[in-house]
């Protein structure tokens, strides 16, 4: 038995769309006695509706069991006056946060999609108080800074590109709160009582699933769904402990792999 780690999209489902056999894998996982965990980047949708979905989806869980970049950036900023550029789902997870119009102690920079709201978010206008905040002093978190993620129509882009430009233009350093960031693998064992060598991380993205997971000191197995490249796996530094063309392999693969 293990504690597994289970990425959400690209790995469970592509833009709302399940991942062939994923509910029958994850109900396996669970009746072999794996301790399981979602763990997600995605910046768009409240931890009530990210379990909704999945429910829908046929995967048994419970919201308790979904962990977000939101409740990463509860735990960093309580207490703290915050500028948050994120979606409007997201605010609600974020109770315990102090938000703010101006004189921030710190601006949050949230996630993107292909919708009118994304546009709202990251106008140039709340970008530019964004980066007078931190000309003032306020710190600057994001709560992933993926370059791009994957849709049925293909990459598109994502919120790496709002941090670097105003790290650029601020000179400063964005605090990542969600993967690959070691805090945010740190509370998901701290939340299933877990090793770091006993846990296990499954994901589609070799730089923030593999690297961070890696780096913590967790296994790691790449699916080939979802942000998968294999020139991506080839040139990286780090290498996946296993890969599996999707995740209604993994049981099996688990099976012949844990000791």
């Amino acid at each position: 038995m293990a504690a597994i780690l289970l990425d959400v999209d690209g790995v469970l489902h592509v833009s709302g769309q399940p991942i062939p056999g994923a509910a029958d894998a994850v109900q396996r996982l669970r009746d072999a006695g794996h301790r399981l965990r979602f763990v997600t980047n995605a910046t768009t949708r409240s931890k009530e509706q990210l379990a909704a979905d999945l429910q829908a989806m046929g995967i048994q869980l419970e919201p308790e069991e979904v962990q977000t970049t939101a409740d990463a950036a509860v735990e960093a900023l309580r207490g703290r006056r915050v500028l948050a550029l994120v979606m409007h789902a997201l605010v609600g997870d974020l109770d315990g946060v102090e938000l703010v119009g101006d004189n921030a102690d710190a601006v949050l920079i949230g996630g993107a999609e292909d919708s009118p709201e994304t546009n709202l978010v990251f106008s140039y206008m709340n970008l530019a108080r964004a980066f007078a905040e931190i000309e003032l002093g306020a710190d600057l978190y994001c709560l992933h800074r993926n370059r791009w993620w994957q849709t049925q129509r293909g990459p598109l882009l994502d919120t790496g590109c709002y941090v670097a430009g105003l790290e650029y233009a601020a000179q400063t350093e964005a605090t990542v709160l969600g993967k690959p960031s070691p805090g945010y693998f740190d509370a998901a064992c701290r939340a299933l009582d877990a090793e770091p060598s006993m846990t296990w991380m499954v994901g589609d993205d070799i730089e923030t699933d593999v690297v961070g997971a890696h780096g913590v000191g967790m296994h790691a197995v790449l699916v080939r769904t979802g942000k998968f490249r294999p020139d991506a796996v080839e040139t990286s530094r780090v290498q996946p402990d296993g890969i599996v063309s999707s995740i209604a392999h993994l049981p099996e693969w688990l099976e012949e792999h844990i000791a």
